[in-house]
């Protein structure tokens, strides 16, 4: 909600600030149209011609990211670091092959159905169950796991950034096509250069439109819409650094507690649950 109350914030000052200036809106409503068909339709021109379908697809899917922000609260770090800690726990304590009914299938897994914002969530799931089953195929060295989890991690990071990685470069040329537009519009000007100064004025006016819009909507617009994916995105992948956290710290032969606690402090700091409260959730776990 910030980035909608952000967006209508600098709308109204920049043409609050233009009317009080006396500026009169009758050019740029007239003139918005045409410029805006210029100027969006070659940046959308651009963008299908620079992403695949796939890309096009998850940029699409990154606005309602923008809009709701992060997914993981301090809720779901809570249920996730529970979570882990009954694997872990039930791991040293039964041996590895207990977690087996759990992780071949988490959909009928009462350890996951406790936890069903976890469940839902396809990628956490199948990071958890894929290392947990490593470790029970004897792949016990944590230094190799650890390798392993975070080379994944800083894959799925960089695929998770394209999205705004293509904001931002629609952002960037933005300016440019306002360029673009504004040269037809003096182009369109001098072919009625016998026109009177009052007309002139006008169709030069709604030319300068197109170089208004462009930087607006550029800096105004898509770059703080790049931005804040890119925060959310940086944010949602702290999620599954906490799983690295305990998986690894369990393979040190840690304390279940201990490799939960290395977990908790991996996690956000505004999202971050205090020791007290990720103390009182494990409490009622039982193996």
């Amino acid at each position: 909600m910030t980035t909608i109350g952000g967006l209508v914030f600098l709308l109204g000052c920049v043409f609050g600030g233009y009317v009080m200036a006396g500026g009169k809106f009758d050019i740029i409503l007239h003139s918005l149209p045409h410029e805006m068909i210029t100027i969006g339709g070659a940046a959308i021109g651009a963008f299908v011609m620079s992403n695949s379908v796939h890309d096009i697809k998850h940029v699409l899917g990154g606005f309602g990211k923008i809009v709701k922000g992060c997914r993981f609260h301090k809720h779901e770090y809570v249920e996730l670091l529970t979570l882990l800690y009954y694997f872990v726990r039930l791991a040293q304590s039964k041996g590895a092959m207990a977690l087996e009914p759990h992780i071949e299938k988490p959909e009928e897994s009462a350890a996951f159905q406790k936890f069903p914002k976890i469940a839902k969530d396809k990628a956490a799931t199948l990071m958890i169950c894929d290392y947990l089953r490593m470790v029970g195929m004897n792949a016990d060295d944590p230094h190799q796991i650890e390798d392993i989890m975070s080379k994944e991690l800083k894959k799925v990071a960089v695929e998770e950034m394209h999205a705004s990685h293509a904001l931002q470069a629609i952002a960037d040329a933005l300016p440019a096509l306002g360029i673009v537009a504004a040269v037809l519009g003096v182009i369109k000007t001098m072919a009625s250069i016998d026109q009177p100064p009052s007309v002139l004025g006008g169709m030069i006016g709604g030319a300068l439109v197109g170089t208004f819009l462009g930087i607006l909507l550029a800096y105004g617009m898509m770059g703080p819409m790049a931005a804040r994916l890119k925060g959310v995105v940086d944010e949602d992948c702290k999620f599954y650094e906490v799983i690295r956290a305990v998986i690894v710290s369990h393979l040190h032969g840690n304390a279940p507690q201990v490799a939960v606690e290395a977990g908790r402090k991996a996690a956000p700091s505004h999202s971050m649950p205090s020791f007290q409260e990720l103390e009182a959730a494990l409490q009622d776990i039982q193996i």
